[in-house]
């Protein structure tokens, strides 16, 4: 069976919950699939909080602290939550936890001014790659990234040219990319709610952003549209794996964005379908398959989810 976990939410943000199996229609490759599993959240959730801590942020140090104590009072009772932070080098503070004080405990130890000898840049995509491959195996249920950051990476080397998402001949095999972190979290089928320091490009509505779900949002024109790199690649990440991007200056207190990303979390939506077998062989199947969900009598919210799901070769 394909997981595939959706956030509902109308057009000024707001979660829908009650919905119903019935709401929702799920295509694979273009293709209707029939719903097999349904669950409107009621399974508890795994919350992994990843601080940005490095120098870039220090202004924000306080307002990001806040907005992590803000979304630790918003979860519901039964979610876990991990806590890392990250600059040059990623440390995990605490390992999945429902103790509401150890996990503020573990947020109290994020130190901007600690790590300022932590040289090596600010690396945002390994973290959250480390965060998923190593927090997220093998855990069920619905599963949910919340990456405060001011989006500036110096790790990948990431351009307003789409060939910097991947391996580059000449370059070693095992280096990390973009497309790898994306890959990861779409196959893990793990949501990101991305909240970013800087501003809101103007041309990047939730308008805008819905109008180009199908098609990477990494390209040259971005440049004409005044869109910054950093910013542009959280919105592609949030974009493949499902879940949104949030501005941190935009609402009246940081405790309102966070209680609507743990709002959303809460009324998350698992579908479930098994894909039909009609390859010839299973080698024909291998590979990403596109997916799209919609609630079609209700054309007005938004479905964010993975954008793909991922089919391994047969050995």
């Amino acid at each position: 069976m394909v997981p595939v976990t959706c956030v509902v939410s109308t057009t000024d943000g707001t979660a829908v919950p009650g919905l119903r199996r019935e709401d929702f229609r799920i295509y694979e490759d273009g293709l209707a699939q029939k719903i097999a599993y349904f669950d409107a959240s009621t399974q508890p959730a795994s919350v992994a909080l990843i601080l940005d801590a490095s120098p870039s942020v220090l202004p924000d140090a306080d307002a990001m602290r806040d907005a992590a104590d803000a979304l630790i009072d918003a979860l519901a009772p039964l979610d876990r939550a991990a806590v890392v932070d990250f600059s040059g080098h990623t440390y995990l503070q605490l390992p999945f936890s429902d103790v509401r004080e150890q996990i503020r405990r573990a947020v109290d130890r994020v130190n901007i001014r600690e790590l300022f000898t932590d040289t090596g840049g600010s690396n945002i995509y390994e973290a959250v790659y480390l965060t998923a491959r190593q927090l997220f195996h093998g855990r069920t249920g619905r599963k949910a990234i919340v990456l405060l950051t001011d989006g500036q990476d110096s790790g990948l080397g990431l351009t307003l040219d789409p060939a910097s998402m991947s391996l580059q001949p000449g370059e070693l095999a095992d280096r990390l990319t973009f497309d790898d972190v994306a890959r990861l979290l779409a196959a893990e089928d793990i949501q990101i709610f991305a909240v970013s320091t800087e501003n809101r490009p103007k041309v990047m509505t939730p308008a805008w952003l819905d109008a180009h779900q199908n098609a990477t949002l990494a390209t040259p024109d971005a440049r004409s549209l005044g869109i910054p790199a950093y910013t542009l690649y959280l919105a592609e990440l949030v974009r493949r794996a499902g879940g949104q991007l949030y501005f941190l200056n935009e609402s009246a207190s940081v405790a309102d964005t966070f209680r609507k990303i743990a709002e959303k979390i809460r009324a998350e939506y698992t579908l479930g379908f098994y894909p039909a077998e009609d390859a010839a062989t299973p080698d024909d199947r291998s590979g990403w398959h596109p997916l799209s969900v919609e609630v079609p009598d209700d054309p007005g919210v938004r479905v964010g989810h993975r954008a793909a799901y991922y089919v391994p070769a047969a050995r």
